[in-house]
């Protein structure tokens, strides 16, 4: 054995086996091998999650980003634009202002089927969905593809949100606020809201905003009354309104039947319709499109007329009007709106010649008729046509009302228990001296003696006489036994304004120098038609803004304004007037009347104011020039030499009221007169037996003035009977004739002239009743002085009151 050291065996390292696994035997892992070629590209599970994660803690935040961000803003402008829709009494449509033709209804007021029709059409689900439905879109092209009709992708509150809060472009941006303001919609509004708006401002077609203008201007019926069948052919327009209006294209009348019949179906399928009905109804035919929006004919005066009313009545503010939304219901009764206009076009512009006559070019018409017992005016007149003629004649307040003024007088010598001169209690038999120019008696502001119409004498005339010869010295001599002041403000009790121009207490206030207008004059009549109650006009019975809300009206006001033996007593003569006078023409309405003609100097203008008791009608006939808006005579217009109050005003007023009432029963006056009125003293002896206009003097054709009523047409004219009323029990005075000598003339110079001429008013004074500014060249103006008569071969001669 060796002596060398054998070599000891290896420990191992302590250190490294302490930390060792117990394990020691198990091999290490190996590592994951590196992937290559192609499935480099596939993200692995970890870099999926992560992403899901980071995206939808993305989409989470933005969401409530812009939840928050996105507000819902104001409407857009179109969507709260409305027309304002004007009403007959009956609820038809008059007219329509703005320049968008939307008028807005409550829920309440589409029908139960309408409503259907659009959801069936639109949105199934609506009550139930939310506000967002992703399946929608789907579900649309889904149903495009099978046939099955088109229908949108969006949601009700989607659509809505697009028409009343957004524009109509289709871009990302809009899409976004879209999404956000309809779930914040959705959770503000109830679902009835959002239908209503929608409903409200949707586009169908005819420039019809809105499901009750759409139901107007297609079938003609208010929302409220729209059966299945229309409302589902109005659900189908929605989609494409030019393309399903079958009147318009005709030839798509089989895709507005499908669309239709899908509707219909969807309306069953709901359960909104029942199979019976369904199988008996029938596609329907919508009307011509007639709906006029214009201001064409009388519309645009009487738009003007009620706006006007609206405001100065404090029942509208003027800008809030302007922003339309208003459903105004008028007093107007369209067959009496429709009889005026005809009566005007019968009597009057049918015999126009202005090619022939120049004079004709100058007539003008106006007209107003007033319920007595409501106060309501159902008919006016305003001329031919108000883009023609832009003046509305029924509310100027330029001419003068001739002696249609004259009843005011007596009716305020009765209502003041008035005397004449020598002390005579005036009454319908108190006998006046009628001789022309006679200076009137007891007047301290000067001389002033008026003429008769052609300078007649009537020697002594009772009151009744003198009224139904329109005698203008009897009258200006009552006028100031009454005190011209106690008339002026009889006349403004009875419904006269007391801003009407050339209103003023003096004589010729007796003649009619002041310039009212018709509507005026037919306020007044028809409170002496009442029996002395007043009741100042209205034009408005309702006015509903948005289809909701109704506006307050003023409290209707009537008070007793003259005493009833005042206002009867006035009735009893001008039944007279009618029967004796120069009134006779209203014969022909075949009923109870009562009425007084009157003319304006220079024949500016002829009246005829009347009344049954049931209603009361002013018709005025005016001369003016065009183009220059001047006052112009009508010596000569429709052939004739003039015309007066007793032609054609009258002929208007009778065939008007005939018409207007046909139907109605008769009614007869019940009056309660002055005592000794209700008999009728003997006629003068020495009166004139021909009765006279007594508006003016000097005729134009001298040789065709023998007939007795005024308007120079050659009629035969009742003479003098003396009996005009009913009889009944005695007690007439008669009073001796006013003294000559009872008072000293003033020492001011002559005057023969009652005061302004016609036309004074230049510009039109309609600061009441409605009146529109004019424009154009047919505009209020003065010229009454201006004596051309454009009619060849017929004099001028300088008229007086």
């Amino acid at each position: 054995m060796s002596d060398e050291p054998q070599p000891q065996p290896q420990q191992p390292n302590r250190g490294w086996a302490s930390g060792a696994p117990e394990a020691a035997g198990k091999a290490k892992k190996p590592k994951r091998p590196k992937r290559t070629g192609w499935r480099r590209l596939i993200p692995t599970w970890r870099i999926v999650l992560s992403t899901v994660v980071i995206g939808l803690l993305l989409v989470v935040g933005g969401f409530f980003l812009g939840y928050h961000l996105v507000q819902i803003p104001a409407a857009n402008a179109l969507a709260t634009k409305q027309s304002n829709v004007y009403l007959y009494a009956d609820g038809t449509v008059l007219a329509r202002d703005g320049e968008v033709n939307r008028e807005s209804v409550g829920l309440a007021r589409i029908s139960k089927d309408a409503q259907h029709a659009v959801l069936a059409a639109e949105d199934r689900d609506f009550y139930t969905e939310s506000a967002i439905d992703p399946m929608a879109m789907v579900r649309a092209g889904w149903n495009t593809a099978t046939g099955k009709g088109k229908q949108s992708g969006s949601t009700i509150t989607q659509q809505y949100v697009k028409n009343y809060y957004l524009a109509q472009e289709q871009t990302v941006t809009r899409k976004v606020k879209e999404f956000f303001i309809s779930i914040k919609l959705d959770r503000e509004k109830s679902k009835d809201e959002i239908l209503e708006g929608y409903l409200n401002t949707s586009f169908f077609g005819r420039g019809a905003y809105g499901i009750q203008s759409a139901a107007q201007a297609y079938f003609g019926v208010d929302a409220k009354d729209l059966t299945a069948a229309q409302g589902a052919y109005l659900a189908s327009l929605l989609n494409a309104p030019s393309q399903y209006d079958v009147v318009a294209h005709p030839e798509n009348r089989p895709a507005a039947e499908a669309r239709w019949n899908y509707v219909m179906n969807g309306m069953v399928d709901k359960g909104w319709l029942s199979a019976s009905d369904r199988a008996a109804a029938k596609f329907p035919k919508p009307k011509q499109s007639t709906i006029s929006t214009n201001m064409s004919g009388q519309r645009g005066y009487v738009v003007n007329i009620v706006k006007k009313y609206l405001i100065e009545n404090g029942i509208v503010d003027e800008e809030e009007l302007g922003r339309g939304g208003y459903r105004i219901t008028t007093t107007l009764q369209k067959d009496k709106q429709d009889a005026f206009v005809k009566a005007v076009d019968d009597k009057l512009m049918s015999q126009l010649d202005k090619k022939e006559r120049k004079v004709d070019t100058y007539v003008r018409a106006g007209g107003a008729s007033v319920d007595p017992k409501t106060g309501k005016v159902v008919a006016m007149y305003n001329g031919i046509d108000y883009v023609k003629q832009y003046t509305p004649n029924a509310t100027r307040r330029d001419f003068q009302v001739g002696s249609t003024f004259k009843p005011f007088v007596f009716t305020s010598a009765v209502e003041n228990h008035s005397e004449t001169q020598s002390g005579q209690t005036i009454n319908p038999n108190t006998r006046y001296d009628g001789t022309s120019e006679r200076p009137v008696q007891g007047w301290a502001g000067g001389r002033y003696a008026p003429e008769n119409e052609d300078q007649r004498d009537y020697g002594h005339v009772t009151v009744r006489e003198a009224t139904d010869k329109s005698i203008n010295a009897v009258y200006a001599q009552m006028a100031v036994d009454v005190g011209s002041d106690k008339v002026m403000q009889t006349a403004i009790d009875l419904g006269l304004s007391k801003n009407t121009p050339e209103l003023t207490p003096s004589p010729s206030i007796a003649l009619g120098v002041a310039t009212a207008s018709p509507l005026d004059m037919a306020e007044a009549y028809a409170t002496l038609a009442n029996h002395g109650r007043h009741s100042t006009y209205t034009l408005v019975e309702k006015v509903m803004k948005d289809g909701k809300q109704e506006v307050e009206l003023p409290e209707r006001r009537e008070h007793q304004a003259v005493s009833r033996e005042a206002a009867d007593t006035t009735t009893s003569v001008l039944r007279s007037v009618v029967q004796n006078g120069t009134a006779s023409a209203a014969q022909a309405v075949g009923r109870p009347a009562a009425a007084k003609t009157g003319t304006a100097e220079e024949d500016t203008a002829a009246w005829f104011a009347g009344y049954t008791p049931d209603l009361a009608t002013v018709v005025a006939v005016m001369g003016q020039d065009p183009k220059t808006a001047a006052h112009k005579s009508l010596y000569g217009a429709m052939g004739l030499a003039r015309i007066n109050g007793g032609g054609a005003p009258a002929e208007i007023w009778s065939q008007y009221t005939r018409n207007a009432l046909e139907g109605e029963p008769v009614a007869d006056f019940d009056l309660q007169l002055q005592a000794g009125a209700d008999v009728t003293a003997p006629p003068s002896s020495d009166a004139s037996d021909e009765p006279g206009d007594g508006d003016e003097s000097g005729s134009s054709d001298p040789d065709a003035s023998s007939t007795g009523d005024e308007d120079g047409s050659g009629s035969d004219t009742p003479g003098d009977s003396g009996s005009s009323t009913p009889p009944g029990d005695s007690g007439g005075t008669e009073s001796d004739p006013p003294s000559a000598g009872g008072g000293t003339p003033g020492s001011g110079g002559p005057s023969t002239e009652p005061g302004p001429t016609g036309g004074g008013d230049s510009g039109g004074d309609d600061s009441s009743n409605g009146g529109t500014d004019p424009g154009g060249g047919d505009t209020d103006g003065a010229g009454g002085g201006d004596t051309d008569t454009g009619f060849p071969g017929i004099p001028v001669t300088p008229r007086r009151q």
